[in-house]
């Protein structure tokens, strides 16, 4: 199945579901995640194995960490060379004053933003859904 590329198309078909939980990000050195944790997310680096994972594992793993987040999946099925959707969030995000970090999957797109501000994140979203999906004005 190939993904979506027109940008209109992703932005008014992303349909941004807040995922339940806490999300932390950690990393382990030695780039082997510890047994007993599930990372929905891991980036490989030259300092160690970044791992986002539900904070309730990290816990119970010992793993330090600083920032708690929300987890937002966009549900359109984005292509990984569409050009614009993730600047569209950022900015969107940007202008309510929302931090996030965006980690590409194969079939979506995931948005991770500061846990207090998750349900705010996806109304901002779902505006820009809206926003997107009118007709654009006719050009003379």
């Amino acid at each position: 199945m190939t993904g979506e590329r027109d940008l209109r198309t992703l932005l008014s078909g992303m349909r941004p579901e807040l995922n339940v939980g806490r999300y932390v990000f950690t990393t382990v050195p030695d780039g082997a995640a510890p047994t007993g944790v599930a990372p929905v997310v891991t980036v490989t680096e030259r300092e160690g194995l970044t791992l986002v994972l539900p904070e309730e594992e990290a816990v119970a793993a010992g793993l330090t960490y600083d920032y708690v987040a929300a987890w937002i999946t966009l549900r359109v099925h984005s292509a990984l060379d569409a050009v614009g959707l993730t600047a569209a969030v950022a900015l969107a995000l940007t202008d309510a004053g929302v931090s996030c970090n965006v980690v590409a999957g194969y079939h979506h797109d995931h948005l991770f933003v500061p846990h207090g501000r998750g349900t705010e994140a996806v109304g901002v979203l779902e505006a820009l859904a809206a926003e997107s999906g009118q007709d654009a004005p006719d050009m003379p």
